[in-house]
């Protein structure tokens, strides 16, 4: 039996290096006992590990990122199991396809506890000012179910690296000061209790609460009542939860005196800058601003960046992609590339004037595969296109256009939430749920993928005749 030693729970470097040293000396997963500190995980002790000159052998990328999360969990059998896995991928290497296989499932299910975890973390970390004699410093206490604080101090260090602060856990303590350090844990009464800036915060909160689209089991599903103590908005919610039918009632009530329909209500706070609570304009940069922390889904990861929707926030006219390429998702913008190309002249043969128009996408985020050098597209799933579905509907909300054209499936399941055949509903309009008008046709992206040269030409003029009709019949709206 064979004793690896790890210097910390979430020591990620140090089980890779031992794993490797053991896998390449073939010692079987039974053999192996792992060990963080002086805390024994077996009872049996154990030999040191073999001694292997580069032990080096390849891994899929994605055994790596799923390994430095599943590593942070607080299952003791997680080592065992991460290096089980490790041994067989070097005969089965797409054993992490196989979704079926007890073991692949339980490391996703390790994995998708640390991911939220981690989201839940940025979510609810509350900074106090806290007296220093060095100037102005803010603390902030958070107990987090696994151990992820250092795998979180890099955001954090980012998001806020002109403050000095600590987030305290009882765990581990991580501290900013222009560079990060860790201390041992600490308990809550280390941790302040408030400071002069909650009593804005909550207004701030009470503020932006919408209670049109309050579901009381969704919100505390994404935020437990386990965290509610070190919130100061937490004090608000079962007031605004009480009073949500009467605010909902009279937001509809002004909505329909301002001529708004009560769809366009509900559609949230988006809508709701047109009665007076700030302008179209301002309302979509306050939602880029948003989106460029957007971690609705996984795709952030991957991606250089958030790519919003551009255009002017009185557009009547708005353009939904798929998501962006690998051009615009170096450069921050949408439609800019070779598909964003084909686009351009479309919309000059048909007439259209694209500075006049807004457009976006329904994923914000470039989901792709790596070959090499090159990032190859990938089709966004159902999940990513719901998670970023709340971004186009403000988006929407807050410019009200009297038509949106969909581009391609994935654009037409965001905007009407189903699955729509482009070949059935194409050419017509489609009444959304807000009550304005879509069309949906192809993405330009389809006809970059058509060989034929003849095919292509007579596929762009199609696509130039859905955009003609679609800028008749804004036309005619206007009246």
């Amino acid at each position: 039996m064979l004793t690896a030693i790890l210097v910390r729970p979430d020591d990620f470097d140090g089980w890779r290096a031992a794993a490797r040293r053991l896998a390449v000396a073939g010692i079987p997963p039974g053999d192996v006992v792992w060990q963080v500190g002086d805390i024994a995980t077996d009872l049996l002790g154990g030999d040191g590990l073999p001694v292997a000159e580069t032990p080096m052998f390849n891994v899929p990328k994605a055994f790596i990122e799923v390994a430095g999360r599943v590593i942070c969990h607080r299952d003791p059998e997680r080592f065992a199991l991460l290096y089980t896995a490790l041994t067989t991928l070097r005969t089965r290497p797409k054993l992490l396809d196989d979704a079926a296989d007890p073991l692949v499932r339980r490391l996703y299910d390790l994995d998708k506890a640390v991911r939220r975890d981690v989201h839940k973390m940025r979510a609810f970390v509350r900074f106090r000012d806290v007296p220093d004699p060095e100037g102005e410093r803010f603390a902030a206490w958070f107990e987090p179910e696994h151990h992820i604080v250092r795998r979180n101090a890099g955001f954090f260090a980012r998001r806020f690296a002109n403050m000095r602060w600590s987030i305290l856990t009882p765990d581990e303590c991580v501290h900013w000061d222009g560079e990060l350090s860790f201390t041992p844990g600490a308990t809550r009464a280390d941790a302040p209790d408030g400071d002069a800036l909650e009593e804005t915060w909550r207004t701030y909160f009470a503020s932006i609460f919408n209670p049109a689209r309050l579901k009381v089991k969704a919100m505390t599903a994404e935020m437990p009542k386990k965290y509610w103590r070190n919130l100061p908005e937490a004090s608000l919610v079962p007031g605004l939860i009480a009073g949500a039918e009467e605010r909902t009632r009279m937001m509809i009530d002004a909505g329909d005196k301002a001529g708004m329909t009560n769809a366009a209500v509900q559609a949230g706070a988006g809508a709701w800058v047109r009665t007076g609570d700030g302008s179209p304009a301002d309302a979509l940069a306050a939602l880029r601003d948003d989106a460029a922390q957007c971690k609705r889904c996984l795709l952030f990861g991957p991606a250089t960046q958030t790519v919003f929707g551009e255009g002017p926030s009185d557009a009547r006219l708005v353009f939904v992609g798929e998501q962006p390429g690998d051009s615009e998702d170096l450069a921050g913008r949408p439609f800019i590339g070779p598909a964003g190309q084909v686009f351009d002249r479309a919309l000059a043969a048909a007439g259209i004037d694209r500075a006049r128009t807004y457009v976006t996408n329904a994923v914000k985020h470039f989901k792709f595969e790596q070959r090499g050098k090159r990032r190859i597209h990938s089709k966004p799933d159902i999940s990513e296109i719901n998670a970023c579905r709340w971004w186009v509907e403000h988006e929407r909300a807050a410019i009200r256009p009297a038509v949106t054209v969909a581009l391609g499936a994935s654009a037409a399941r965001s905007l009407t939430g189903k699955t729509v055949t482009i070949s059935k509903e194409r050419g017509r309009p489609l009444t959304l749920a807000d009550g304005t008008e879509a069309w949906i046709t192809v993405h330009p992206s389809f006809l970059l993928r058509i060989e034929d040269k003849a095919a292509a030409a007579l596929e762009f003029d199609r696509f130039v005749a859905d955009l003609v009709a679609v800028r008749e019949r804004l036309a005619a709206l206007a009246g």
